[in-house]
């Protein structure tokens, strides 16, 4: 084929067929040929891994299922391997052809051939220069070439480990002594092979590693390779090992906790346990331990809750974010725990700590009392004269929204036991309302109260229809005001679930309030929460909990 001949994208047929030609270049004219097509070839091969690294290993082999083939080949081709990068292109597509997970006995198959390939391209430079004397050397010593090369990658990981832990040797500790270049040069290495099990050991002694140095020593491109595996559960690490990641790569932290967030929203939700059943895989409430983590953490969940004009999805996506991390925290080691104000240092102590108490540490009977005291404080607070900036405004609602729990329990509150409205109805108007001047607060506070009286004057009426609630609809309806829409819908779904009348008429009117309102994922959030604090809770009344379960199934195909 010509030079100026142009080759198809991703053509592996015609890729496989030269592969096929030139077989391992013992010959002058496949030389030839060879070294022509090699500039197109590595063009190839770096389209090739830019394709497979977006997608899963048994989806790559599905697509493409000539590319082992092609590899193999070209793996055993000393021309191709010893041009400029493609020794290194071929390692990464190899890798990404790795199954993390193998399922079956054709993946193992497959895994443990791409490992030897690996082991044969690590080491050919160092031995192609004398490979009949190698091989008869290995044959010597009674293993296969393939056999061979595993055991010394595996040893050499072992000997890379031991000098960076700095064990002792011979009686000498060698702490110390590994040059920074070394270890960069190391985590370089590393790269095509990261998701290599044998490797493990390896990638887990170097994040770990520090040796003294004032600046980073390990490679970026490095360490956001390690963070991207851990994401897609290429690898496996300690918990430390990934804290200590995030740590000292910030890009890393920023885009975990990023890819959390994608991961949650663009998700089906079913259940606040899936929440937090996926937040607890990624470790970053266990890592928000760490005060320098938790505030990165926080300035991204701020963003987003800013970019999403406060969506239903992300605040709760941030409210079980600060209930795991608050467990985590409290089963933390107390010798090395931070203070809980190290996280909030900004903020009115008195308020946080009244915030970080969990509702089950009091008892039901207590809930109302201790909601009055936190929307005294905060009502002291936001109508303090030197909160002056919509930024301090922010700050303080920010904090409420981490603590949404309490604002769930001040709706419930308000319909289930017998309160004093006034406070409790201020939190609520606050928490949807932020933004609001004091007077406007006060038209929001009674527009509230009028919903709320109507509704206390149904809450025991054994039978009910949807025309005594649409008075309430209306006032959703007809008010410009979409925070009023937000706490009176709250409103009407509890009364809905804990009325004596409510689940008579609580799907009908649930597909009036989300048909008229647009509002169905607002709804369904609400009532997930609801659900995840009734189970860990305890309900008595079973009949709530039935119709909790019914309506989520309702809307499910809605949203």
């Amino acid at each position: 084929m010509s030079e100026d001949t142009p080759v198809p994208k991703l053509n592996f047929e015609y890729w496989l067929d030269k592969a096929t030609e030139w077989g391992q270049a013992t010959t002058l004219e496949s030389q030839k040929d060879v070294c022509l097509h090699l500039p197109q070839l590595q063009k190839f091969l770096l389209e090739i891994y830019e394709t497979l690294k977006h997608m899963d290993s048994i989806v790559a082999i599905q697509q493409f299922p000539l590319i082992g083939q092609l590899l193999g080949r070209l793996c055993w081709n000393p021309f191709v391997i010893g041009y400029d990068e493609s020794q290194k292109t071929l390692m990464w597509c190899l890798c990404c052809l790795y199954s993390s997970e193998p399922q079956n006995p054709v993946e193992l198959k497959a895994n443990s051939w791409i490992r030897s390939l690996l082991c044969h391209l690590l080491s050919s430079s160092k031995w192609e220069s004398n490979e009949a004397e190698t091989s008869a050397f290995i044959s010597t010593l009674g293993y296969t070439s393939a056999d061979y090369y595993c055991h010394l990658v595996k040893n050499m990981v072992f000997s890379l480990v031991t000098e960076l832990r700095g064990d002792q040797f011979n009686g000498l500790n060698i702490q110390g002594r590994v040059s920074a270049s070394h270890v960069n040069a190391v985590s370089l290495f590393c790269l095509p092979l990261i998701t290599l099990p044998d490797l493990t050991p390896l990638l887990e002694t170097l994040v770990l590693y520090h040796g003294g140095a004032s600046k980073e020593i390990l490679s970026s491109e490095f360490l956001e390779a390690v963070n991207e595996a851990f994401l897609k559960k290429k690898i496996s690490l300690p918990e430390t090992a990934v804290f200590s990641l995030w740590l000292r790569h910030l890009p890393s932290l920023e885009k975990a906790t990023l890819y959390l967030l994608d991961q949650l929203v663009s998700m089906q939700l079913n259940s606040l346990e899936e929440v937090a059943c996926v937040m607890k895989d990624s470790l970053l409430p266990q890592a928000a331990s760490h005060p320098a983590i938790f505030r990165i953490v926080n300035e991204i969940f701020k963003n987003a809750l800013l970019e999403t004009d406060g969506t239903p999805e992300v605040m709760t996506i941030i409210q079980v974010f600060t209930q795991l991390f608050l467990q985590a925290h409290q089963n933390e080691n107390k010798q090395h725990k931070f203070p809980l104000k190290a996280y909030y240092p900004y903020h009115h102590q008195p308020l946080v700590t009244a915030l970080l108490r969990r509702p089950f540490e009091l008892p039901a009977t207590h809930w109302s009392a201790h909601l009055n005291h936190i929307s005294d404080m905060l009502k002291a607070l936001v109508e303090d004269k030197n909160v002056s900036s919509a930024a301090d405004l922010f700050e303080i609602w920010f904090l409420v929204v981490r603590f949404g729990e309490w604002m769930d329990i001040a709706a419930e509150q308000l319909l289930k036991a017998a309160v004093e409205p006034d406070a409790l109805l201020w939190l609520l108007a606050f928490y949807y309302c932020p933004q609001n001047e004091n007077q406007q607060r006060t038209q929001t506070m009674v527009e509230a109260k009028a919903v709320y009286n109507h509704l206390m004057m149904l809450f025991n009426s054994i039978v009910l229809s949807v025309k005594d609630l649409e008075a309430a609809v209306h006032s959703i309806a007809d008010t410009e005001r979409c925070c009023n829409q937000h706490l009176i819908t709250h409103l009407l779904t509890n009364f809905l679930l804990f009325s004596s009348g409510g689940h008579t008429i609580a799907q009908e009117f649930i597909y009036r309030i989300t048909e008229t309102t647009d509002s169905s994922k607002e709804v369904r959030s609400l009532l997930i929460r609801t659900a995840y604090r009734i189970n860990h809770n305890g309900e008595k009344n079973k009949r709530t909990v039935k119709l909790l379960n019914e309506l989520l199934e309702k809307l499910t195909p809605k949203v």
